[in-house]
């Protein structure tokens, strides 16, 4: 059942290309680019022709922009990485994707050899990952890749034929397409696989969690306490000051008695001047004194404390009226359905709400039901279940998803939800209050820290892949 964690930046950035946007623009590898080997070194693996990754559309002109700069001598092969090539069509329009995104953004675009480099990295970790995928066995059946298919086309307002059509138009076969698109959904699995099981939380990670869960519950615990003033005159003597404290000690010992509070607080006078008395009402342990905190905290609803306590401004006598415990892990958990279209490319987002916000309409005309929606098109692995992602509590989700998601009653069904995995339909079944299980709670607190461990350890898996991959960085030729 896939779950959407904490943010996955590096993750995320492994499919840039855009893994499920129309590849109208990218350009075909050629079998025999200039330059290319004849073979390969004896210590890489045997060149297989190359499948490009799908790339999403160039912005307007960026197709022009990336042919005039590499047309001047062809096309050619910039890196051989393990069995895949790199071409320098491929680093232009990388280049070209960036700059409009910086432009889409409000920013600078971007140049230099720097952004060269960074541009070439990135396609280079990422045919790594690719050829990783391939030969760790990973298998993707032929449903989820149809999905894929339809989306893909849904997104471009095209038919699956129509899609085929233009794929051969834009001179990309069909079936390199969607071995682009198997490449791709392999390496997200084995991405899970591979980096989960490099990050190890230790027992004692765990317990310092939980410690800090536990003392931000009993900061959270509320108490009702009411108290009786006596007060005592600023530059008081000490002969003023133990009259005052004895009249304190006797409003505790009537209490103690089970005398009623305001008859107390009305009886005890000295100077003329009944003690005064207040209910200070069901407060946080965070928003009371200290003082009065550490007196009651270990006192039961309707006991008094044990002795007066003295501040600046005299002394209380303080009865405990009402107590309500934090629980650092009660929850609600909620029973939630979603159906999910993957965006490849900012500007494709409209479209897909567009056609998320048909879909929505079809739902509660009840023309269609949305657990066959779900499996129909839905890109996620809940797709199967009808999109159910069972009970879940809160942090499950990315924050845009959770907060969509929190703001629906039982059956509600929210409109689209962009989030960074794509476009979501969110539909909350039912919603319950619990204390998990202590094996829950410890599940829960590994699966926090791992998710803070998630980011280094998928840099660091890439970098060691990258380390043991046959890479060969091509000159352009003269």
């Amino acid at each position: 059942m896939l779950r959407f964690p904490l943010p996955r930046t590096a993750a995320l950035g492994l499919l840039a290309l855009g893994w499920l946007a129309l590849p109208v623009a990218q350009a075909q590898a050629p079998a025999a680019a200039a330059g290319a080997p004849a073979s390969a070194p004896a210590s890489a693996p045997a060149a297989a022709a190359p499948r490009s990754t799908p790339a999403a559309t160039l912005p307007a002109g960026g197709r022009a922009a990336s042919a005039a700069r590499t047309n001047q001598r062809g096309d050619f092969i910039v890196a051989v990485v393990n069995t895949e090539l790199v071409t320098a069509v491929e680093v232009g329009q990388r280049l070209d994707r960036t700059a409009a995104e910086a432009r889409r953004s409000g920013g600078a675009a971007p140049t230099g050899e720097d952004l060269r480099q960074q541009a070439l990295d990135a396609l280079i970790d990422e045919r790594v990952l690719i050829t990783y995928a391939r030969e760790s066995g990973m298998k993707v059946d032929e449903a989820e890749i149809d999905r894929a298919m339809a989306n893909i086309a849904a997104q471009n307002q095209l038919s699956v034929p129509q899609l085929r059509e233009r794929l051969v138009a834009e001179g990309m076969d069909y079936p390199r397409f969607r071995g682009n698109l198997r490449d791709q959904l392999m390496v997200e699995r084995v991405r899970e696989r591979e980096v989960a099981a490099r990050i190890r939380i230790a027992d004692e990670d765990i317990d310092s969690l939980l410690a800090d869960y536990r003392d931000k519950a009993a900061a959270d615990v509320e108490y009702n306490i009411a108290q009786i003033l006596i007060a005592v005159p600023e530059g008081a003597d000490e002969a003023a000051v133990a009259q005052h404290l004895a009249r304190a000690q006797q409003a505790l010992q009537r209490l103690r008695a089970g005398e009623d509070l305001a008859k107390v607080a009305a009886d005890t006078s000295g100077d003329g001047r009944a003690g005064a008395s207040s209910v200070i009402g069901l407060k946080p342990a965070s928003r009371l004194p200290d003082l009065f905190v550490d007196a009651v905290k270990g006192l039961a609803a309707g006991q008094v404390a044990a002795q007066p306590l003295r501040s600046p401004a005299g002394f209380h006598v303080l009865k405990l009226l009402e107590r309500q415990e934090g629980n650092a892990f009660k929850l609600t958990q909620t029973h939630a359905r979603h159906i999910l279209l993957r965006v490849a490319e900012r500007e494709q987002t409209p479209a897909v709400v567009r056609r998320m916000e048909a879909l929505r309409g079809q739902i509660e005309a009840g023309t269609k039901r949305f657990e066959a929606v779900a499996r129909e098109v839905s890109e996620d692995g809940s797709a199967e279940a009808g999109g159910d992602l069972g009970w879940v509590a809160p942090g499950a989700f990315v924050p845009e998803f959770e907060e969509a998601m929190n703001k629906l009653a039982a059956g509600g069904l929210s409109a689209p939800v962009v989030s960074r995995f794509g476009v979501h339909l969110i539909q909350v079944l039912e919603r319950r209050d619990v204390v998990p299980e202590q094996r829950e709670i410890r599940e829960q607190a590994r699966n926090q820290l791992r998710e803070t461990k998630y980011e280094q350890a998928y840099t660091d898996w890439v970098k060691e892949l990258r380390l043991r991959a046959y890479v060969e960085l091509r000159e352009p030729p003269l």
